[in-house]
């Protein structure tokens, strides 16, 4: 482990060493890929939203089993036991929550009342400044750039406005995989990076091995919204070609068929899926339709084909635009150490302002 320290308002604010965040990618960041990521210094955060509530809290006792650093779990404010699933997180003393999806105020305030880091995801500045508003310590911003679901506005562009638009510590996504990444995002303002991509390729992930030789041989993502109804950047494969030219009907059929296969994973009854719809169709103002509300089963069984089941032929990877500059399959402790080493070098390399000394570090 590296002696190089880069200290920002990110690593004091989490109790990590480096500011590196893994995101908590459903399927893919499960004990053992958030365990090794904070024990090398970073700051790794389960992915719950897959998760049953007993699947959680045993996910949750397995990262403290394997690493006494801190860590997160990212949760879905529109889950029908939220309150539970906060409750949870404050009884078992984990450090960071993070959102996917839009959070509830009351649950930003229970979280920070209990002394929780609440660090929610956002696509647009009017997000962010609402969930500052609402008193998030701070906030993860992803750039059209990154994996899964995502918006239109390019990392580089987002990045400095929501930066210019509030005052807690921003954290980038979209597009990072070393070093010098994580020095554009400090030079832009933020306090680190996150990375999605970059850490389900490594040897800590779960991902079945013939998946990320998949993810390794190939270099085009797409967008679509035919996973969910929503915007979607995963790999450019045959499905989702298939997907893209299927009939509406042929889409509310596996719609169908997929939330029953969620609905028996998640241990969720019919009710229960009906409920957690109509929470998500009003966190998206009501612009989703019933349709495509019912798409959105598609996501966790889609992904879990490909993820857990070693399926990519049945299923869809999500993934970063990155992807097709990754080449290796470093453990998380390689990966960290690299992309800190590399950035404190490439720190002594910038040249100094004319009439001042060169910075000694």
């Amino acid at each position: 482990m590296i002696d190089q320290v880069l200290e920002t308002p990110l690593t004091k604010l989490a109790g990590v060493r480096h500011p590196v965040v893994q995101t908590g990618m459903g399927w893919v960041a499960g004990p053992k890929l958030v365990s090794a990521v904070s024990s090398a210094g970073g700051l790794g955060i389960l992915g719950s939203a897959t998760m049953t509530f007993g699947q959680l809290k045993a996910a949750i006792d397995e990262v403290k089993s394997r690493t006494d650093q801190p860590f997160g779990v990212n949760l879905r404010a529109d889950a029908g036991d939220a309150g539970e699933r906060v409750d949870l997180l404050i009884s078992s003393g984990v450090k960071v929550a993070s959102f996917a999806l839009a959070p509830r105020q009351e649950l930003i305030a229970k979280l920070k009342d209990a002394g929780l880091v609440v660090i929610p995801s956002v696509g647009a500045r009017r997000h962010a400044e609402k969930v500052a508003k609402w008193g998030a310590d701070a906030v993860l911003v992803q750039g059209g750039e990154g994996g899964g679901h995502t918006g239109a506005v390019a990392t580089t562009l987002l990045l400095p406005q929501v930066v210019d638009a509030v005052d807690i510590p921003v954290i980038a996504a979209g597009g990072f995989f070393d070093g010098r990444g994580l020095v554009a995002a400090l030079a832009y303002g933020a306090a680190g990076i996150a990375m999605g991509t970059r850490f389900l390729l490594t040897k800590d992930s779960s991902v079945p091995d013939q998946v990320k030789q998949r993810y390794l041989s190939m270099n085009e993502t797409v967008v679509t919204r035919q996973v969910d109804g929503m915007p979607h950047r995963v790999l450019n494969t045959p499905l989702v070609d298939a997907l893209e030219k299927s009939s509406g009907l042929a889409q509310l059929a596996r719609s169908v068929r997929n939330a029953a296969r969620f609905r028996k994973i998640s241990g969720q009854s019919w009710p229960e899926l009906v409920k957690d719809g109509l929470a998500m169709k009003r966190g998206h103002g009501k612009d989703l339709s019933w349709s495509q509300l019912l798409m959105a089963a598609n996501t966790p069984m889609l992904l879990k084909s490909a993820m857990v089941d070693g399926r990519p032929d049945l299923g869809v990877m999500a993934s970063g635009q990155v992807v097709s500059v990754i080449d290796s399959l470093p453990d998380a402790e390689e990966l960290i150490d690299g992309i800190v080493t590399t950035a404190a070098e490439t720190l002594r390399r910038l040249p100094a302002p004319q009439g001042s000394p060169a910075p000694s570090r």
